[in-house]
């Protein structure tokens, strides 16, 4: 999929900082931090949901009476 346009709109005065370092690759930095972001909502996201799915699929049976009930199989 070919990359999209999204504009955003800064104080002056930031712009006029962000001139001044021109060593600094703006774009590159501006669509790293956003990449970023977006990685790290979307994992948050998907945990809230897997949490959510846990805490449904959740038994009344403690972890310990499992352990002995296989136990006991044996």
């Amino acid at each position: 999929m070919p990359p999209t346009v999204y504009s955003i709109r800064i104080p002056q005065e930031i712009r006029k900082m962000m001139e001044e370092m021109k060593e600094i690759n703006w774009q590159g930095e501006i669509r790293r931090v956003v990449e970023e972001l977006v990685r790290n909502k979307k994992r948050e996201k998907l945990l809230a949901e897997a949490k959510e799915i846990r805490k449904e699929m959740k038994i009344s049976v403690s972890s310990a009476e499992l352990i002995r009930e296989d136990r006991d199989a044996r």
